[in-house]
């Protein structure tokens, strides 16, 4: 049992001053302001004194491939060192994303990814980023690998993930795409456009069809045209759509950051899309089947420069949307917690510290950094 006091709570859109938390196992049993907390502390509990620090929910990553020097691909153990290093920067739920492969490799990183989720409820499942995806917008993934999400494709992919796959990405104006996402949704997988050329119609189609969430906006897309609004103004035009974005001063210019916020109040959902390299040294990766090299902390494929995946920590893209984007802080703290757990239908028990929630928290300072972090009512870092 652990109680958090005297701080400032920063969730479900408002700012809470002098505010207390209590968690109970894994849930959050109280809250309150002043001094009620001792009203209901136990001698044996956690006592936190925030001294005015910052609480808000834990941080929800719904797209993330790795850190640590270890990516989500790789065997169990890679994958938990990897996100230990998301945990200690407060992500305390993720969606672990895979890039493209051969459908037979996939099936067995979503195998692996399925045993991890089943013992630990702080993984929400898997992203399959490719192998769906239109070779003119590829990025970071390998076009020999690229494939149309045929029948037997996406049933071979379904089974495998044994029902923690909660996310993939297609390029909507693949053969098939329409289909495979009407299949997608009714096995309870949110479908996302991206890596695509569709156009304004083409997305809109797809997110007729059920697709609900948009791919890392204005990155491996059209942009948003006066006369052409591609897929981020369908995004846009369809209030069931989350989109995601990676702000960490290179995906996207803080203007264009700002902008999105304001189009789509409520909707946008920060993404750090890392790699191996996030919280370790600049160097050579490998990110799929590809090469990347890290420098200065920016990551680009090693044949051709194109941007693969970033370095990005959540903590780093909060206080990157509001130290140089202008974001307040209640709204970009909502777009890593209470919108991601939205988009993926968990805004019932994740993303908010409301009683009854999950206790999933994050303590920061004043300079929006880490200084402890729960997951499910455990102590995860910090402390």
């Amino acid at each position: 049992m652990t109680v958090i006091h005297s701080a400032q709570l920063v969730s479900s859109g408002s700012v809470e001053a002098d505010a207390w938390v209590r968690f109970e196992g894994d849930r959050i049993a109280a809250r309150g302001t002043g001094t009620s907390w001792r009203e209901c502390a136990a001698p044996a509990e956690d006592i936190v004194d925030a001294a005015g620090g910052i609480i808000t929910p834990g941080f929800i990553d719904l797209h993330c491939h790795g850190g640590g020097a270890a990516g989500f691909d790789g065997a169990e153990d890679r994958i938990h060192a990897a996100l230990a290093v998301h945990r200690a920067h407060g992500t305390t739920r993720s969606v672990l994303s895979l890039v493209t492969a051969t459908v037979p490799d996939l099936e067995s990183q979503l195998e692996t990814i399925a045993r991890v989720a089943e013992a630990d409820p702080l993984v929400l499942g898997s992203h399959l980023e490719g192998p769906f995806l239109d070779a003119l917008h590829k990025g970071a993934h390998d076009e020999a690998l690229l494939a149309d999400p045929t029948t037997e494709r996406v049933e071979a992919l379904i089974a495998a993930a044994r029902g923690r796959l909660v996310q993939v990405t297609i390029a909507p104006e693949r053969p098939r795409a329409l289909e495979a996402t009407a299949r997608f949704v009714e096995a309870g997988v949110r479908v996302a456009v991206g890596h695509t050329a569709a156009d304004h119609d083409g997305a809109l189609a797809a997110f007729d069809a059920g697709a609900s969430i948009l791919t890392h906006a204005f990155n491996a897309m059209d942009g948003l045209h006066h006369r052409a609004p591609g897929p981020i103004g369908a995004a846009l035009a369809r209030d069931h759509v989350t989109l995601e974005l990676i702000d960490d001063g290179v995906h996207v210019h803080p203007v264009i950051a700002r902008m999105l916020f304001d189009a789509a109040p409520r909707r946008v959902a920060l993404v750090t899309d890392a790699m191996a390299a996030a919280g370790a040294a600049d160097g050579v990766y490998i990110l799929g089947s590809l090469s990347v090299t890290v420098s200065g902390g920016v990551a680009r494929l090693t044949d051709g420069g194109a941007i693969a995946g970033s370095t990005l920590t959540m903590d780093g893209a909060l206080r990157q949307t509001v130290g140089s984007c202008g974001v307040d802080l209640a709204t970009a703290v909502d777009a890593m917690t209470r919108v991601p757990a939205r988009a993926l239908g968990r805004d019932g028990d994740l993303g908010a510290l409301e009683v009854g929630f999950a206790a999933d928290a994050v303590l920061l300072d004043e300079a929006l950094r880490v200084r402890r972090v729960w997951g499910a009512g455990e102590s995860l870092a910090g402390g």
